[in-house]
Order: structure tokens, then C-alpha cells, then sequence
């Protein structure tokens, strides 16, 4: 059974940067998808970036785009989230799920979902 674990998260002032990892464990299928959402308090959740495994092409939030990179580690068990240019109106839950076998074009359909990890951006 499939799980991903997310890490690096946590406060940053604005304008700052941070990069979130998902680690996935107990792949079974060749062709899937990783990507982000996050959801702030009282919102609903909106999709931020996804990554297919199979053509290593990122896709991304028209919101975020030019702000995040999206990308596969070596082994392509890991995904990162690089975030520049923060602001408060980042401030979420980002969520790491997987997908197959590819990105959903709304960027918010997944298979499965991780536990979820706090970024704060205060002003």
C-alpha cells in the first residue's frame, strides 16, 4: 500500500522561500503522479502543482505559476516543492497525493492523500 510522507514545513516571513519533500513508500505501478494542494482555514482546498512520473513534466496553479517548482528527486521517490516570493494569503495545509497514471487536469483529483503540513508566511 502506498504511502507519502511530507516534511518541511513550517513559519516563514513574507517573501521568504521554503521547499516541501514527499517521500513515497510501496510503489507498485509504473506511470503515476504526485502533486500539492493546500487548503487554508475556511477554504476550500485548491490545487498548487503536480508531476507525472512518466515524462517528468511539471504542471502548475495559474495562481502559483512563476512562484513554485515542482520536481522529481533521482530515484523519483521524492518530490519537491520549491515555493519563492511567499506571501500570507500562502498560509495552508499542503497536502502531497498521488495520482494514476497522470496529473488530472484540475490539479486536485488524487488517489490518495498524505497527512498533510503546515506552512505559515507571517506578514
Amino acid at each position: 500500500e502506498v504511502q507519502l510522507v511530507e516534511s518541511g514545513g513550517g513559519l516563514v516571513q513574507a517573501g521568504g522561500s521554503l521547499r516541501l519533500s514527499c517521500t513515497a513508500s510501496g510503489l507498485t505501478r509504473d506511470n503515476y503522479a504526485i502533486g500539492w494542494v493546500r487548503q487554508a482555514p475556511g477554504k476550500g482546498r485548491e490545487g498548487v502543482a503536480c508531476i507525472s512520473s512518466s515524462d517528468d513534466r511539471p504542471y502548475y496553479a495559474d495562481s502559483m505559476k512563476g512562484r513554485v517548482t515542482i520536481s522529481n528527486d533521482n530515484p523519483k521517490n521524492t518530490v519537491y516543492l520549491q515555493m519563492n516570493s511567499l506571501e500570507p494569503e500562502d498560509t495552508a495545509v499542503y497536502y502531497c497525493a498521488i495520482n494514476y497514471p497522470y496529473c488530472g487536469s484540475s490539479l486536485i483529483v488524487y488517489h490518495r492523500w498524505g497527512q498533510g503540513l503546515q506552512v505559515t508566511v507571517s506578514p
